[in-house]
Protein backbone atom coordinates (compact mmCIF):
# COMPACT_ATOMS: atom_id res chain seq x y z
CA UNK A 1 0.00 0.00 0.00
CA UNK A 2 2.60 2.38 1.03
CA UNK A 3 4.27 1.62 -2.60
CA UNK A 4 1.20 2.87 -4.39
CA UNK A 5 0.84 5.35 -2.39
CA UNK A 6 4.46 6.54 -3.00
CA UNK A 7 3.83 6.00 -6.60
CA UNK A 8 0.50 7.99 -6.66
CA UNK A 9 2.34 11.06 -5.03
CA UNK A 10 5.12 11.04 -7.77
CA UNK A 11 2.16 10.87 -10.48
CA UNK A 12 0.09 13.50 -9.18
CA UNK A 13 3.13 16.04 -8.38
CA UNK A 14 4.47 15.82 -12.20
CA UNK A 15 1.05 16.50 -13.17
CA UNK A 16 1.25 19.49 -11.26
CA UNK A 17 4.62 20.70 -12.85
CA UNK A 18 3.44 19.57 -16.11
CA UNK A 19 3.84 22.80 -18.68
CA UNK A 20 0.52 24.35 -19.53
CA UNK A 21 -0.06 24.82 -23.53
CA UNK A 22 -1.74 28.08 -24.36
CA UNK A 23 -3.44 29.93 -27.13
CA UNK A 24 -4.33 33.24 -27.95
CA UNK A 25 -7.23 31.72 -29.35
CA UNK A 26 -8.35 29.91 -26.16
CA UNK A 27 -11.97 30.90 -24.40
CA UNK A 28 -13.59 29.84 -22.09
CA UNK A 29 -12.90 30.11 -18.43
CA UNK A 30 -10.09 32.64 -19.96
CA UNK A 31 -12.87 35.10 -21.17
CA UNK A 32 -12.32 38.62 -19.13
CA UNK A 33 -15.93 39.54 -19.31
CA UNK A 34 -18.10 36.40 -20.19
CA UNK A 35 -19.95 37.88 -22.67
CA UNK A 36 -21.28 35.58 -25.10
CA UNK A 37 -23.14 35.11 -28.11
CA UNK A 38 -26.01 32.87 -28.99
CA UNK A 39 -26.28 31.68 -32.78
CA UNK A 40 -29.46 30.84 -33.42
CA UNK A 41 -30.80 28.85 -36.60
CA UNK A 42 -34.99 28.67 -37.48
CA UNK A 43 -35.93 26.47 -40.56
CA UNK A 44 -39.38 27.22 -41.34
CA UNK A 45 -42.00 26.05 -43.60
CA UNK A 46 -41.74 27.39 -47.45
CA UNK A 47 -44.95 29.10 -47.64
CA UNK A 48 -44.12 30.91 -44.48
CA UNK A 49 -41.00 32.49 -44.99
CA UNK A 50 -42.38 36.12 -45.95
CA UNK A 51 -45.03 35.62 -43.32
CA UNK A 52 -42.47 34.89 -40.38
CA UNK A 53 -40.24 37.56 -41.22
CA UNK A 54 -42.85 40.50 -41.48
CA UNK A 55 -44.12 39.56 -37.96
CA UNK A 56 -41.11 39.78 -36.22
CA UNK A 57 -40.20 42.85 -38.29
CA UNK A 58 -43.68 44.54 -36.78
CA UNK A 59 -42.94 42.68 -33.37
CA UNK A 60 -38.92 42.53 -33.11
CA UNK A 61 -38.83 45.37 -30.28
CA UNK A 62 -40.50 42.92 -27.93
CA UNK A 63 -37.90 41.06 -28.06
CA UNK A 64 -34.79 43.75 -27.89
CA UNK A 65 -36.56 45.12 -24.73
CA UNK A 66 -34.63 42.37 -23.00
CA UNK A 67 -31.41 42.03 -24.71
CA UNK A 68 -29.11 42.87 -27.48
CA UNK A 69 -29.89 41.80 -31.53
CA UNK A 70 -26.36 41.58 -32.94
CA UNK A 71 -27.63 40.75 -36.32
CA UNK A 72 -30.34 38.58 -38.05
CA UNK A 73 -30.18 37.46 -41.37
CA UNK A 74 -32.08 34.98 -44.28
CA UNK A 75 -29.93 32.34 -46.12
CA UNK A 76 -29.38 32.76 -49.58
CA UNK A 77 -27.09 30.04 -50.65
CA UNK A 78 -25.07 27.17 -48.61
CA UNK A 79 -27.37 23.90 -47.17
CA UNK A 80 -30.92 23.97 -46.47
CA UNK A 81 -33.33 27.22 -47.58
CA UNK A 82 -36.22 29.20 -45.94
CA UNK A 83 -33.65 29.71 -43.11
CA UNK A 84 -33.24 32.61 -40.73
CA UNK A 85 -30.10 33.11 -38.65
CA UNK A 86 -29.77 35.14 -35.63
CA UNK A 87 -27.23 36.47 -33.32
CA UNK A 88 -28.04 37.38 -29.84
CA UNK A 89 -25.49 39.24 -26.88
CA UNK A 90 -25.39 38.03 -23.51
CA UNK A 91 -22.96 39.58 -20.54
CA UNK A 92 -22.67 35.73 -19.32
CA UNK A 93 -24.69 32.88 -18.88
CA UNK A 94 -26.44 34.37 -15.63
CA UNK A 95 -27.60 37.00 -18.21
CA UNK A 96 -29.02 34.76 -20.55
CA UNK A 97 -31.17 32.85 -17.69
CA UNK A 98 -32.35 35.88 -16.88
CA UNK A 99 -33.36 37.09 -19.70
CA UNK A 100 -35.51 33.66 -20.91
CA UNK A 101 -37.73 34.14 -17.49
CA UNK A 102 -38.33 37.26 -18.16
CA UNK A 103 -39.47 36.79 -21.81
CA UNK A 104 -41.42 34.07 -20.30
CA UNK A 105 -43.41 35.95 -18.42
CA UNK A 106 -44.03 38.83 -20.85
CA UNK A 107 -47.56 38.75 -21.71
CA UNK A 108 -47.22 40.40 -25.41
CA UNK A 109 -43.82 38.30 -26.41
CA UNK A 110 -45.80 35.53 -25.71
CA UNK A 111 -48.88 36.34 -27.97
CA UNK A 112 -46.18 37.65 -30.64
CA UNK A 113 -44.50 34.39 -29.82
CA UNK A 114 -46.98 31.28 -30.10
CA UNK A 115 -48.54 32.05 -32.92
CA UNK A 116 -45.53 31.63 -34.67
CA UNK A 117 -44.01 28.71 -33.56
CA UNK A 118 -46.09 27.13 -35.37
CA UNK A 119 -44.43 28.33 -38.87
CA UNK A 120 -41.45 26.55 -38.20
CA UNK A 121 -40.20 23.03 -38.50
CA UNK A 122 -36.81 23.17 -36.31
CA UNK A 123 -34.98 25.49 -34.04
CA UNK A 124 -31.02 25.02 -33.19
CA UNK A 125 -29.27 26.88 -30.95
CA UNK A 126 -25.20 27.27 -30.04
CA UNK A 127 -23.47 29.28 -27.58
CA UNK A 128 -19.99 30.81 -28.91
CA UNK A 129 -17.85 33.30 -27.36
CA UNK A 130 -15.79 36.20 -29.46
CA UNK A 131 -12.34 34.89 -29.54
CA UNK A 132 -9.80 37.14 -27.67
CA UNK A 133 -7.98 38.23 -30.60
CA UNK A 134 -10.72 39.61 -32.51
CA UNK A 135 -13.76 42.52 -31.59
CA UNK A 136 -17.26 42.81 -33.09
CA UNK A 137 -16.85 44.91 -36.20
CA UNK A 138 -19.57 46.98 -38.01
CA UNK A 139 -19.35 47.35 -41.30
CA UNK A 140 -19.33 50.46 -43.25
CA UNK A 141 -22.66 50.38 -45.28
CA UNK A 142 -25.03 47.38 -46.20
CA UNK A 143 -24.08 44.83 -47.97
CA UNK A 144 -24.36 40.94 -47.84
CA UNK A 145 -22.72 38.69 -45.02
CA UNK A 146 -21.12 34.85 -45.55
CA UNK A 147 -21.05 32.28 -41.96
CA UNK A 148 -18.38 29.72 -42.61
CA UNK A 149 -18.07 26.99 -40.01
CA UNK A 150 -14.85 25.43 -39.52
CA UNK A 151 -15.25 22.02 -38.06
CA UNK A 152 -11.34 21.85 -36.19
CA UNK A 153 -9.64 18.53 -35.43
CA UNK A 154 -10.51 17.20 -32.10
CA UNK A 155 -7.29 18.86 -29.30
CA UNK A 156 -8.82 22.39 -28.96
CA UNK A 157 -7.05 25.98 -29.96
CA UNK A 158 -3.85 24.85 -28.56
CA UNK A 159 -3.28 22.45 -31.70
CA UNK A 160 -4.32 24.81 -34.13
CA UNK A 161 -5.76 28.20 -33.10
CA UNK A 162 -2.57 29.84 -34.12
CA UNK A 163 -2.14 28.22 -37.27
CA UNK A 164 -6.47 29.34 -37.83
CA UNK A 165 -5.58 32.74 -36.71
CA UNK A 166 -2.88 33.48 -39.59
CA UNK A 167 -5.25 32.25 -41.79
CA UNK A 168 -7.94 34.40 -41.11
CA UNK A 169 -5.63 37.77 -40.53
CA UNK A 170 -3.92 36.73 -43.99
CA UNK A 171 -7.23 37.44 -46.11
CA UNK A 172 -8.19 40.28 -43.47
CA UNK A 173 -4.50 42.06 -43.85
CA UNK A 174 -5.16 41.64 -47.47
CA UNK A 175 -8.12 43.38 -48.21
CA UNK A 176 -9.64 40.41 -49.66
CA UNK A 177 -13.20 40.92 -47.28
CA UNK A 178 -14.33 42.90 -44.02
CA UNK A 179 -13.97 40.65 -40.76
CA UNK A 180 -16.48 40.84 -38.71
CA UNK A 181 -16.34 38.39 -36.21
CA UNK A 182 -14.83 34.60 -35.20
CA UNK A 183 -16.40 32.81 -32.86
CA UNK A 184 -15.70 29.74 -31.19
CA UNK A 185 -18.25 27.13 -30.52
CA UNK A 186 -19.31 26.59 -26.36
CA UNK A 187 -22.12 24.50 -26.55
CA UNK A 188 -22.78 22.61 -29.72
CA UNK A 189 -19.99 20.67 -32.01
CA UNK A 190 -17.24 21.23 -30.20
CA UNK A 191 -14.01 22.54 -32.36
CA UNK A 192 -15.97 24.50 -34.33
CA UNK A 193 -15.31 28.29 -34.82
CA UNK A 194 -17.79 30.20 -37.14
CA UNK A 195 -16.42 33.02 -39.17
CA UNK A 196 -18.44 36.02 -40.36
CA UNK A 197 -17.74 37.82 -43.31
CA UNK A 198 -18.91 41.02 -44.52
CA UNK A 199 -18.77 42.49 -48.64
CA UNK A 200 -20.55 44.74 -50.76
CA UNK A 201 -22.64 42.27 -53.04
CA UNK A 202 -22.20 38.33 -53.98
CA UNK A 203 -20.61 39.19 -56.65
CA UNK A 204 -17.90 41.09 -54.69
CA UNK A 205 -17.51 38.26 -52.87
CA UNK A 206 -16.84 35.94 -55.61
CA UNK A 207 -14.07 38.34 -57.15
CA UNK A 208 -12.30 38.66 -53.85
CA UNK A 209 -11.96 34.76 -53.25
CA UNK A 210 -10.92 34.39 -57.04
CA UNK A 211 -7.83 36.58 -56.13
CA UNK A 212 -7.02 35.14 -52.69
CA UNK A 213 -7.15 31.86 -54.21
CA UNK A 214 -4.11 33.29 -56.57
CA UNK A 215 -2.05 35.07 -53.71
CA UNK A 216 0.92 32.97 -52.69
CA UNK A 217 0.93 34.44 -48.90
CA UNK A 218 -3.31 33.82 -48.28
CA UNK A 219 -2.52 30.03 -49.45
CA UNK A 220 0.70 29.56 -47.62
CA UNK A 221 -1.60 30.47 -44.87
CA UNK A 222 -4.32 28.49 -45.66
CA UNK A 223 -2.67 25.10 -46.29
CA UNK A 224 -0.90 25.68 -42.58
CA UNK A 225 -4.25 25.65 -41.50
CA UNK A 226 -5.99 23.37 -43.66
CA UNK A 227 -4.41 20.40 -42.12
CA UNK A 228 -6.34 20.78 -38.68
CA UNK A 229 -10.01 21.09 -40.85
CA UNK A 230 -12.21 18.61 -40.82
CA UNK A 231 -14.91 19.77 -42.97
CA UNK A 232 -16.14 23.26 -43.66
CA UNK A 233 -19.18 24.81 -44.70
CA UNK A 234 -20.72 28.47 -45.54
CA UNK A 235 -24.03 30.41 -45.84
CA UNK A 236 -24.73 33.65 -47.51
CA UNK A 237 -27.13 35.92 -45.48
CA UNK A 238 -29.07 38.60 -46.40
CA UNK A 239 -29.85 40.83 -43.65
CA UNK A 240 -33.47 41.74 -42.76
CA UNK A 241 -34.99 45.47 -42.72
CA UNK A 242 -34.71 44.78 -38.96
CA UNK A 243 -31.11 43.74 -38.75
CA UNK A 244 -28.82 45.85 -36.36
CA UNK A 245 -26.20 44.61 -39.45
CA UNK A 246 -26.81 45.94 -42.45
Amino acid sequence: MLVLRSGLTRALAAQTFMPQVCSSFATGPRQNDGTLYEFRTYSLKPPKMNEFLENFKKNINLRTAHSELIGYWSVEFGGRVNKVFHIWKYDNFAHRTEVRKALAKDKAWQQFLIPNLALMDKQESEITYLVPWCKLEKPPEAGVYELVTFQMKPGGPALWGDAFKRAINAHVNLGYSKLVGVFYTEYGALNRVHVLWWNESADSRAAGRHLSHEDPRVVAAVRESVSYLVSQQNMLLIPASFSPLK
